[in-house]
């Protein structure tokens, strides 16, 4: 499935394109086709994708709203207790690493990365009413940020952006 950023470009695989009606949308792909991607993104990188880290990674691709850590361990639990915070923030750790997954500063969350092949920095869209999050990549964006930075006399190392806003479903 792929997703159309604001400037026109085409990403590779948008989590639910903007726009398109929610009835429409095939959950259950994304989630498959983003461990599909993970897989083979380890395997072309010699990196493991262990059973544990691939179930992390399908919680976080359980919806389109940002995972906070705890709840990853909740989830992961087994007999009513939670996982060690070390193995689900690990698992979180390589999953950044490799690509596959963001986090959402401002939300202190995660989310899946639709664009695991292309190195990139995180543009966010964020629905401050049902919390669905939305990754965008918009190299204008991009190219403008750094000008700025660059005018400013910084050398960017990095940028992430998060917008607030309503989705299409939320405004009124």
């Amino acid at each position: 499935m792929q997703g159309q950023t604001a400037d026109g470009d085409r990403g590779e695989h948008q989590k639910q394109p903007h726009g398109q009606p929610e009835e429409l949308h095939d959950h259950h792909a994304c989630i498959v086709d983003a461990l599909a991607a993970a897989g083979e993104v380890c395997a072309a990188r010699g990196a493991q994708l262990t059973a544990l880290r691939r179930r992390v990674l399908e919680l976080i691709w359980s919806s389109h709203r940002s995972v906070k850590a705890y709840d990853l361990m909740e989830q992961l639990g087994t007999a009513g207790k939670p996982a060690k915070p070390p193995t689900v923030y690990r698992a979180l750790d390589f999953l950044i690493e490799q690509g596959l997954v963001h986090k959402v500063e401002s939300l202190n969350a995660y989310v899946g990365c639709p664009h695991p092949t292309s190195p990139h920095e995180g543009q966010f869209l964020i629905c401050i009413a049902c919390g669905r999050v939305d990754e965008m990549r918009d190299p204008a964006v991009r190219a403008a940020i750094r000008a700025g930075a660059q005018a400013a006399g910084y050398v960017p190392e990095g940028q992430t952006i998060e917008v607030r806003g309503r989705c299409a479903r939320c405004r009124p």
